[in-house]
């Protein structure tokens, strides 16, 4: 195993009560860059098991609305505010479903998909850029003007194109490496703010 399963930062949210180590990497982010603000609207993409769904729930409060997207059934959470949708985000019917759940379209979209490894690189790294992909596509048609999206990355050959595009649509883009990050991972967060539609 690369990596020691039951390292600090998961053992840390086993006993906080989050759902996965992950909640470390937003509440970081957050903390050093504020992407969240009270009655936000959120997205979350590949959500399961829910840790950022959590610290999102936390951040936007009661006033705010958190929908939660995966193909995988996510156990749900106490707080009314957070909107659950066993889902492809490829099917077009999705996005209208979450747009009318959390009332119009969204101050944040997030997301920490990541492909199933099948230990053979360059198909992981080709499966990693193709979720991204749809993710900057979610956020491109669920976001607000000047929106604010959080992509989780895998840094490899096709990754500075893949900066350049979603450039074309935010006014700041930055790629950072929170301390909850596994040592080894070329795992990487894009913080884009400022969204700018395509006229």
């Amino acid at each position: 195993m690369a990596y020691q399963r039951k390292d600090a930062f998961y053992r840390r949210a086993k006993s906080e009560g989050y759902r996965s180590r992950a909640a470390y990497k937003l509440l970081e982010l957050h903390r050093r860059h504020r992407i969240f603000r009270r009655g936000d609207r959120v997205v979350d993409l590949g959500a399961w098991p829910g840790g950022w769904l959590q610290v999102a729930a936390e951040c936007v409060g009661e006033g705010g609305r958190v929908a939660g997207i995966d193909l995988v059934p996510i156990d749900p959470l106490p707080q009314p505010w957070v909107l659950l949708f066993c889902a492809d985000l490829e099917d077009e019917n999705v996005r209208a479903a979450v747009a009318t759940a959390i009332g119009g379209t969204a101050d944040v979209v997030l997301s920490d998909m990541a492909p199933k490894l099948s230990g053979i690189r360059d198909r992981d790294e080709a499966a990693a850029s193709d979720l991204a992909r749809l993710a900057l596509a979610f956020s491109q048609q669920s976001l607000r003007r000047g929106g604010t999206l959080v992509l989780k990355l895998f840094d490899g050959p096709g990754t500075r194109d893949l900066i350049s595009r979603i450039r074309k649509s935010f006014a700041s883009v930055n790629a950072v490496r929170p301390e909850a990050t596994r040592k080894g991972s070329s795992e990487l967060y894009v913080l884009c703010g400022g969204y700018r539609p395509e006229r």
